[in-house]
């Protein structure tokens, strides 16, 4: 399967492919194609052959977007190393993996030689120097196209092999939940090195559509409110803090048709300040081993349904389990996941997937219900579940009655250790509202085992880079800041 903006040259040629709002700069695919046909020439002189592993340390760059369609068209496997690492940690994931060669954009290229046994390559000169003339056969569809690195927050990050098969169902399936307009402008400020911020470049390729990047390093939501306006965009994604931002920094521009959270769960009370603003919410579940979105709510269910990720995408199926056996409607379980976008499994780690994959396919690890109509509504990890006096107590079910009280602008529920009831339920509270008034809310909410022992009050909740709570970073304030209630 030769790379999307091959076709796209033939197929819209003059069609802006690419959105530099920084610099105000655009390519067409015809221009695309001529610059990623020239760095694949320079790699394929260096000696990268089909299914060689291809490194990159580069922030989300029009660089950038053209190493990810050069690796497409000689055959290579992408991996993006995650750019906000320590030295330590990025060491790691080298090392996960058997990469060829790396690049490196100028300011990571000493970071990158300090943790690689590869050969380092400057990302800035690739396509200024004289290139061979490219040529190798069309890769197979099935052959690995990406490998991502899990976020980590359940473990040690995991390489996630995709394939060109998942890469394109995503985007099929996902066009037809949103909607693909020939002159779709996506606007993506999420890190390419994560699902999220991989995909609209991706996607927009294969539609023949353009990706709108942002100007600048790190998220600034007045910026990309800007942005969005100036370059009338009509599609987003973002991670659920990102868009609570952007509503602070203004309204956005009538020509959005979609924004796509994802990346953790999207509150209520956000999708409700979006229902009041009409903001075109689709709050996703999805995840870095499907390739993106599972399942993903269009607007008029998500104001309706606001605790319920959606109905699975085409082609995607979603069953509840306990243990190998399937459940019924509305009974909770552990979420699998089959379908063509589910990845062909973690490299190098046969133990793993042989406990990942069972009978009815992915074991996402999140615990969930598959209602009547067929959505889906995610309660949290399975093994977030918190076991205290005997009884199973589940995190959301909590932070949703604590969302409930006025003042509570969000929280995380977690469990702590406890001498005498093996875990104590504990809570990390963000808002204007004091621990009493809390407290008395509570009773008559939840059963009294249910109630959190231990509440602290912070400004924020710590999250990881893809904007999922970082749990371990809440237990860690809460067994800091306060003892339990007696």
């Amino acid at each position: 399967m030769r790379d999307p903006v091959s076709y796209q040259r033939h197929a819209v040629p003059h069609a802006t492919a690419l959105v530099d709002a920084g610099t105000d700069e655009e390519w067409t695919y015809a221009e695309l194609d001529r610059v990623v046909g020239r760095t694949a020439g320079r790699l394929w002189s260096l000696g990268l052959q089909p299914g060689d592993q291809l490194g990159v340390l580069a922030d989300t760059s029009p660089e950038f977007v053209r190493i990810v369609h050069t690796a497409w068209r000689v055959g290579a496997v992408l991996v993006p190393f995650n750019t906000r690492l320590p030295e330590a940690e990025l060491r790691e994931q080298v090392r996960r993996v058997d990469a060829t060669a790396i690049l490196a954009e100028e300011g990571y290229a000493e970071r990158a030689r300090a943790v690689a046994d590869a050969p380092v390559e400057p990302l800035p000169a690739l396509a200024e120097e004289p290139v061979a003339e490219f040529g190798a056969e069309d890769p197979p569809i099935d052959s690995p196209r990406a490998m991502l690195f899990t976020s980590g927050t359940t473990g040690e990050p995991k390489a996630v092999v995709l394939t060109g098969r998942n890469l394109l169902s995503s985007a099929v399936a996902s066009a037809f939940r949103l909607g693909v307009l020939p002159d779709d402008r996506w606007y993506d400020p999420l890190a390419g090195y994560h699902m999220g911020g991989l995909a609209p470049i991706v996607r927009s390729a294969l539609s023949g559509t353009r990706v709108v990047l942002p100007g600048g390093s790190g998220f600034d939501a007045g910026r990309a409110l800007d942005d969005l306006h100036e370059h009338d965009a009509t599609g987003v994604s973002v991670v659920p803090t990102m868009l609570d931002r952007l509503l602070d920094a203004g309204d956005p521009p009538d020509s959005l048709r979609f924004v796509l959270t994802g990346g953790a769960p999207t509150p209520p009370e956000l999708i409700a300040r979006c229902g009041e603003r009409g903001v075109p919410i689709h709050p996703t579940y999805g995840m870095t081993e499907t390739a993106s979105q599972v399942a993903t709510a269009r607007p008029e269910e998500a104001y309706a349904e606001p605790e319920r990720a959606g109905h699975p995408l085409a082609f995607t199926r979603v069953r509840a389990v306990d243990g190998d056996e399937p459940l019924g409607p509305g009974e909770p379980g552990e979420l699998v996941v089959s379908g063509p976008t589910v990845m062909e499994g973690y490299y190098d780690d046969p133990e793993t997937n042989d406990r990942v994959f069972g009978p009815y396919g992915f074991r996402t690890g999140d615990l969930g219900v598959v209602e009547g109509d067929g959505s889906v509504r995610v309660i949290g990890r399975v093994d977030d579940a918190i076991i205290t006096g005997g009884e199973n107590v589940h995190p959301a079910e909590i932070a949703r009655v604590l969302r409930d009280r006025s003042g509570v602008e969000d929280c995380a529920v977690v469990g702590l250790s406890d001498p005498e009831w093996g875990e104590r339920v504990c809570a990390l509270v963000v808002g204007d509202v004091a621990e009493p008034a809390l407290r008395e809310f509570l009773e008559g909410r939840l059963a009294d085992y249910k109630r959190p022992k231990t509440i602290a009050f912070a400004d924020e909740l710590p999250r990881t880079a893809s904007g999922t709570v970082d749990r371990g970073a809440v237990r860690e304030l809460l067994a800091e800041r306060s003892e339990p209630l007696e």
